[in-house]
């Protein structure tokens, strides 16, 4: 049977294709010709992993720590989380709430199958990461987009919640940062959410996988106002271990067991190399690298933020989080995928279309990240200005 016909027969034929994964791809065979590509379209820090965590890594395959750990990862680094919220969030969790994920993709595919079932109705912002409407298509559910815009500071309100909720409805899920918008929800925003969540009897997931690069001087965990609800997190981020994909999830306590069980049927564990290495992502030498790091983002973030204004785009001020700026072209076109496939044969700048995040008023958007270094920022920069302006 061909893969068609596969996909035209369950729920696969809803699935998206990733399209920043195509832009990189593309942009990756312009270089192998020799051309020079200003990469602004990845999700992934353009540093590499912080020195302890590589020294950590080759320790652990030196002692020979290459076995499967448990389904629920390391006791060592659940602990070494559960100090993390304490310490950095006010927070009481448990380590047995916490169970180490191979990335947070990991963990969002686990918890889409702990949490949705076929038919029910999942709330979403659009724009969003665009995986999560995939995984919640794959368990035959569907994904109810909430349009937001830039004036919500791209974070649904309540009487949007109020608006698309339906008797489908089984769950809320919200990213504080969002990507790609890099806004947060403030702690009353938080709030009301988780209390909204619990008045309708809906269950509350939050991506908290941008924590750390951020911007402000609160930003609160979901764990600190509800400890109901459920949390996905990453070491890809903050952390800087794209490649070693290691990811957590916090659920409640009555939720562990079966938690647990579909981690053992999903994929055993996650890397032990990989979480033998992320032990030493709570060390204070590390810890200072990655604050090193935010600062450095922030910095890439107020210098992209002015240029692109300076040039037309219209962007929010208010970029709270992570490493993205959620450009609106308008001013420049009407089809962003045209758009960002001019910049990149053209003109050698790679941008995401805002086609991958969703639907309300995404061919008007591009997302541009500040992942890679100053030097190719204005590079970047340099090459939009030749080609807009």
């Amino acid at each position: 049977m061909s893969n068609e016909r596969i996909a035209d027969q369950g729920p696969l034929s809803k699935v998206n294709p990733f399209r920043v994964m195509t832009v990189m791809a593309r942009a990756q065979h312009l270089e192998s010709q020799g051309r020079r590509i200003v990469h602004m379209e990845a999700g992934e820090p353009d540093f590499s992993s912080a020195q302890p965590i590589i020294d950590a890594g080759k320790r652990a395959l030196d002692d020979g720590l290459t076995q499967y750990t448990a389904a629920t990862g390391l006791a060592q680094l659940r602990e070494c989380l559960s100090v993390h919220y304490r310490e950095n969030y006010n927070v009481e969790v448990d380590a047995n709430r916490i169970l180490i994920t191979p990335g947070a993709s990991g963990g969002l595919n686990l918890l889409a199958n702990l949490l949705v079932r076929a038919g029910d109705g999942v709330l979403l912002s659009d724009p969003a990461y665009p995986c999560v409407r995939n995984f919640i298509h794959m368990m035959s559910a569907q994904p109810q987009l909430i349009p937001v815009g830039i004036e919500q500071n791209f974070q649904p309100t309540l009487e949007q919640l109020d608006e698309y909720c339906t008797d489908k409805t089984s769950g809320l899920w919200l990213a504080s940062p969002s990507n790609p918008t890099g806004t947060i929800l403030e702690r009353s925003k938080l709030k009301e959410a988780c209390n909204w969540a619990a008045s309708r009897q809906k269950h509350l997931l939050v991506d908290e996988i941008y924590h750390g690069l951020h911007y402000v001087d609160d930003l609160p965990s979901v764990l600190e106002l509800d400890q109901s609800a459920f949390v996905v997190n990453s070491f890809s981020k903050y952390f800087g271990m794209t490649g070693w994909r290691l990811g957590w999830i916090v659920v409640p306590q009555e939720h562990v067991e079966m938690a647990t069980i579909l981690a053992q049927n999903m994929y055993i564990s996650a890397s032990s190399i990989s979480q033998y290495a992320a032990l030493a992502a709570f060390t204070p030498e590390a810890k200072r690298i990655f604050e090193e790091r935010r600062e450095a983002f922030r910095l890439r973030r107020d210098f992209l933020a002015g240029a692109l204004k300076s040039m037309g785009f219209s962007l929010s001020d208010n970029i709270q989080g992570a490493f993205y700026i959620y450009a609106d072209i308008s001013k420049f076109s009407d089809d962003c995928e045209i758009f960002c496939r001019d910049m990149l044969e053209d003109h050698g700048v790679a941008l995401t279309p805002g086609t991958d995040f969703g639907d309300f008023q995404s061919k008007r958007h591009v997302r541009i990240a500040f992942t890679t270094d100053m030097d190719s920022l204005e590079l970047g920069v340099q090459r939009l200005q030749n080609a807009l302006l």
